[in-house]
């Protein structure tokens, strides 16, 4: 059944969309920046292209976790836990709000696994933005997604890896219900375990409500932009280690060497929670 989903790889879809200034204002109020001027060439923060190319599909089409229902372009996998496991981009020319873009993703990589908690499958997808019609892209990007099979009880959870505790900058916060209710807003993502507290309890069998996995990493690159405001980020990769929940205490952390800058966050017990590095123009 494993060995099938292999025969996705190379499918490819193709989207377009324009870089509008409303979500660009709305995800800077949301990250509590003052008023942003959000005029039609000014470069785009990186990540922030993840407000477009939305999921546009009908309530039909919804499963019962709020993701699309499995098939379509990502293969069917048959497991319910479906998490974004990390990213590696790289900008090869500036985003700029008002640009068209188009957006060709490619199935990359289906791997299946065994883990300590039963099956694990990796998908890997490319995504490659081209803006105005360029033949080269802007921006290439790697997205890992990880399908695990229901949460048991007993089930082993992997050791946890201290935070280091070298920050040069840090960033305290706690994520609310509104934070996360806004950034699915914004990003239309349907996923339950974000907002919906009896199911991501009762269902999924979490402490609480899941803090995104993207968010958090745009509050990486938010903390390195407020600490370092004229740099450019060339690319940027991340690894998320262990879930974050609402309500509890987390940090935003930092350090800077030369052109390359260690980002990563940590939950309210010290653990790392998602580790990054940005390299600067």
């Amino acid at each position: 059944m494993f060995d099938e989903l292999k025969a996705w790889v190379g499918r490819r879809e193709t989207l377009h969309d324009v870089l509008l200034p409303t979500p660009v204002q709305a995800l800077n109020a949301t990250l509590d920046h003052p008023p942003l001027d959000a005029a039609a060439g000014r470069p785009l923060p990186p990540l922030w292209h993840w407000l477009y190319f939305l999921p546009l599909h009908r309530q039909s089409e919804i499963g019962p976790d709020g993701h699309p229902k499995r098939g379509g372009f990502l293969p069917p996998v048959p497991l319910p836990r479906r998490m974004w496991a990390g990213s590696q981009l790289q900008w090869h020319a500036p985003l700029r709000i008002g640009d068209a873009v188009q957006r060709t993703s490619t199935l990359a990589e289906v791997n299946v696994k065994q883990g300590r908690s039963g099956t694990l499958v990796f998908v890997k997808v490319q995504h490659q933005l081209r803006c105005n019609g360029a033949a080269e892209p802007a921006l290439t990007e790697y997205h890992d997604i990880v399908y695990r099979e229901a949460r048991q009880p007993g089930d082993a959870e992997p050791p946890p890896q201290a935070a280091p505790a070298d920050a040069q900058w840090s960033r305290a916060l706690t994520p609310d219900e509104v934070l996360l209710f806004r950034y699915s807003a914004l990003t239309l993502n349907g996923h339950r375990i974000h907002y919906d507290l009896p199911y991501a309890t009762q269902v999924e069998g979490y402490p609480g409500l899941v803090v995104h996995g993207p968010l958090i990493a745009t509050l990486l690159l938010d903390l390195l932009r407020r600490q370092m405001p004229q740099a450019e980020v060339a690319a940027f990769r991340f690894r998320a280690l262990r879930p974050t929940f609402h309500g509890r205490p987390m940090r935003v952390n930092g350090r800077v060497d030369g052109r390359t800058v260690r980002l990563w966050a940590q939950d309210h017990e010290g653990w790392l929670t998602m580790d990054a590095t940005a390299e600067l123009r």
